[in-house]
């Protein structure tokens, strides 16, 4: 029942990903179309932002109705097809649930702010001034000045933790926690495998402290989850929490909590190693990241719909990842920077393959964002994060393949910018080349998956005796993996640490070693990454055949 533990996520924009009917918007029915691309792919389990009926705000984290579907993206009926489709292929949905917050123009809130005595009054926060919880920070600094918002209407203050246009829900109100188990019964009812569970520390507020991680929150949330293993068993829950690890630590709870979890510091870290060529900030991350319970398991990403955020990064730190990757101010947003990957690491393919390497070395399962598998560009003159949320390139045709509608019509410009435009990048091209990064992904995910280890197993630093390689061993039931990875760009000559003296081959090129000793000497060109195996007569895994997935 544990499918989570070694599963690839995949994280889709439904808006953004293909548009059947030619509106200019990405639908649920375009994303059924595309199912065979993402078994290609090696996709276990589709994570699908924001579909419920919504205002559009804030790309749908705006929700007007937990119980329907947006009208641009289909229906209910089009959604049961969707996840008929995607099972009969073996693949998983989850859909992203907004408990916090919702729009300002859901009904409920529409109820409360006319009149005290509504009966939904209670399903927000309110308040005749603006001091109280003096303590929690403000999340969007770039755009609001207060976590309290005056409603001419309603005569008080309102309560958010992020857009003023999303009034945050009452937890301490009996009816809202059970109206929030009725929307995750609705679309459970319709076969999904659970929640991406947004903005979960905050669902609680109590004066004196900074009304995030409250033991209220913890009660709650175990609530929902014996609810779900009670009625729903086989589905999950994954905390969008983004905190330290050791405060998204209890978010697990006894394993009775959430399954899974983000692991928001390891993200900067990846790219910190990767600009300074050290591995000295992600060993620091690694080594403060507890143990979890058995049966849950963290989430790894590089990138997603948000801001690459540097909120769990100090502040001297933060000012280099600023000066290093978001050169422009444009390109930077709240406390973080809004860039996909590939421009992030320069469009450089080496390095963009070496950072999923190290993703997939690391515990947990990985996160990949639409786009990302092929190296997509961003727009940063397009306001705030939506920069990173555009159509999804499927071939160098009009449109990028993502719709028929023109191109004045569609929800958000295709790239135009040439390096990163459908002419050069897309998947038709990307399909057809074996060493594209498509393809080379692939693979990785391939092996990433046939290795138990990777998924299950422990984690253990292994000397280099340089800070540019990384090397670290993972073993579960007595399958040992080594994983070495050259942050630099230039050659390194080092000796890993090994477990174990004898012969040792490289899962990604067959190349073996062989060591009396536990020193393996190995000489690494620039950006170069090995998965070592014990070679027990040993072959390449590579996944024959070709691809056949009608885009």
């Amino acid at each position: 029942m544990m499918w989570y533990k070694n599963a690839v996520f995949y994280e889709v924009n439904v808006r953004a990903f293909a548009d059947s009917d030619g509106n200019g918007h990405g639908d649920l029915p375009g994303l059924t179309q595309k199912l065979d691309y993402l078994q290609y792919l090696g996709v276990d389990c589709l994570w699908l932002m924001p579909i419920f009926q919504s205002p559009l705000r804030d790309d749908g984290y705006d929700i007007s109705d937990y119980f329907s579907i947006q009208p641009a993206f289909g229906n209910v009926d089009d959604f049961k097809v969707l996840v008929a489709e995607a099972h009969r292929r073996g693949m998983k949905i989850l859909t992203d649930l907004v408990m916090n917050h919702t729009s300002d123009q859901h009904p409920w809130f529409r109820s409360a702010r006319s009149s005290r005595n509504s009966p939904y009054r209670d399903y927000y926060v309110w308040s005749d001034t603006p001091d109280k919880y003096p303590d929690a920070r403000i999340i969007f600094v770039d755009t609001e000045t207060s976590n309290w918002s005056w409603d001419e209407q309603a005569g008080q203050y309102y309560w958010h933790r992020f857009y003023a246009s999303q009034p945050d829900l009452n937890y301490e109100n009996p009816a809202v926690r059970q109206a929030m188990l009725d929307a995750l019964k609705f679309w459970l009812d319709l076969g999904i495998d659970g929640f991406r569970a947004d903005a979960v520390p905050y669902l609680f507020e109590r004066e004196g402290t900074i009304c995030e991680n409250l033991p209220e929150t913890h009660a709650y949330l175990k609530q929902v989850r014996a609810f779900m293993d009670e009625n729903y068993p086989g589905t999950i829950l994954l905390a969008e929490a983004n905190q330290w690890p050791e405060d998204v630590r209890p978010y697990f709870g006894d394993g009775d909590e959430f399954h899974m979890g983000f692991h928001f510091p390891v993200m900067p870290r990846i790219f910190i190693s990767l600009r300074s060529q050290s591995k000295e900030d992600l060993v620091w991350i690694m080594n403060r990241t507890p143990q979890i319970p058995e049966n849950c398991q963290w989430c790894t990403f590089l990138r997603n719909h948000d801001e690459l955020t540097l909120e769990m990064v100090i502040p001297d730190k933060r000012e280099w990842m600023w000066q290093e990757y978001a050169p422009d101010p444009r390109m930077r947003l709240n406390l973080g920077i809004r860039r996909r990957l590939a421009p992030l690491l320069d469009n450089d393919p080496a390095r963009i393959r070496l950072a999923f390497a190290l993703l997939f070395s690391l515990p947990g399962s990985p996160i990949i964002y639409y786009g990302d598998e092929i190296g997509m560009g961003d727009n940063i003159d397009l306001f705030d994060r939506n920069g990173v949320r555009t159509p999804m390139q499927w071939n160098a045709g009009p449109n990028a393949g993502f719709s028929t509608a023109a191109p004045e019509d569609l929800y958000a410009p295709v790239i135009a910018d040439p390096q990163y435009a459908p002419a050069k990048v897309n998947v038709e091209s990307q399909l057809a080349d074996p060493d594209s990064l498509l393809n080379t992904l692939r693979n990785l995910l391939a092996i990433h998956k046939g290795r138990p280890e990777l998924a299950w197993g422990t984690f253990a630093w292994l000397e280099t005796g340089d800070l540019a390689v990384f090397a670290c061993q993972r073993d579960w039931m007595g399958q040992t993996l080594v994983a070495v990875c050259n942050l630099a760009d230039t050659e390194r000559a080092v000796k890993v640490e090994m477990p174990s003296a004898g012969e040792w081959s490289d899962l990604l090129s067959g190349r073996a070693w062989l060591t009396d000793g536990l020193e393996l000497p190995i000489h690494l060109s620039g950006s170069q990454y090995l998965w070592l195996v014990k070679s027990w007569g040993y072959a390449a895994e590579t996944i024959p055949g070709e691809p056949q997935v009608g885009i």
